[in-house]
Parts: C-alpha cells; structure tokens; sequence
C-alpha cells in the first residue's frame, strides 16, 4: 500500500505492538552530550562528520517548533524526507508506528522519552508514522533537521486519536 493510500478505517483495522524499546527498522537514536559548567552549560545539536560515521543525513531544511505543555500533535508520515530532531526545552513523548509493508518491523509501535536533561537525536525514515506529546511546562522546543525542504504534498496528517489513543496515556504506578 503506498502511503498515499494510508487511511483512518484502515489504520483501525490493523493489530499494532507497542515495544518497550525502539525495534523499529531505520529509526536511529543518537545520545547527545551535554557538558555543564558553573557557567551554564553546551549540547551540540549537529555535525556534518555524524553523516559519515552514523546513519544521519545532511539537513536541507531546519526549523523549530514549539508543543505548548499536554499537547500532543501527530499523526503524521511523509513519503519523501526523512525527519531528525531533538528537544531544546523540556520533555517530550515521541510515538512511532512502522506502516512500511516491506519493512520486518512492519506495525511495530515504539515510544522514545528525550528531554534536555537527557538529549537524543532522533532520526525517522520515511514510512514512519509518528507524533509527540510535549510533558514539560510551558512548552517543549524541538528543532527539526530535515532530509528536504518542507513539501505539503508529502504530509500525510491523521489525527491524534486516530490509532493508538493510549500511547499518550500517562505512565501511572
């Protein structure tokens, strides 16, 4: 099915496995370092030699975006470029579902926590449905990294409920 295809009776009929950790074919999680001083502190965010070393691509287009606390926005999946972000303000919940038929994590569902206490890099191919939850006030910051210019057509947008409404439910106990 291509993505273009993707639709809400569609996505409600699947059997999606939440894993406890990111089993998803392609995605890539990269530790950030923060060093911390009685100055304040550094996080680099980027570099052109990860791309060598790591599999991240060279940004073509990069932008910020700002989740006001308790907020979740998603579903959304692209065709064309592949997203790679991290948070600079805050603790954000990054859900991922693998619609990629040809994929051996096909319906898998993943959750990642990354926060500026503890910074990530995360990269999503293109297949990947995904959204987040903002979980820090005021708001939570992300700068977006992404493998092409921002393109509409290749925005592919469900709604929040859509599939999986207890992914965002908080973790109790």
């Amino acid at each position: 099915m291509q993505i273009s295809q993707i639709n809400q009776d569609w996505l409600k009929s699947q059997t999606f496995t939440i894993q406890k950790e990111v089993t998803i074919d392609g995605v890539y999680v990269k530790e950030l370092n923060t060093i911390v001083d009685g100055r304040g502190s550094i996080t680099e965010l980027w570099s052109l030699p990860w791309t060598e070393k790591e599999p991240i691509v060279a940004p073509k287009h990069v932008y910020q975006s700002a989740t006001d606390y308790g907020v979740v926005k998603c579903w959304h999946l692209h065709e064309k470029h592949i997203d790679q972000f991290t948070v600079t303000r805050g603790k954000l919940q990054v859900s991922l579902i693998d619609l990629r038929e040809d994929s051996p994590t096909f319906l898998h569902a993943n959750k990642i926590i990354i926060s500026t206490q503890h910074p990530k890099f995360i990269k999503i191919p293109f297949g990947i449905m995904h959204g987040w939850k903002a979980l820090t006030p005021p708001e939570v910051i992300v700068t977006n990294f992404q493998s092409e210019p921002y393109d509409p057509s290749d925005e592919y947008k469900f709604t929040w409920n859509s599939v999986l409404e207890e992914i965002w439910e908080p973790l109790n106990g």
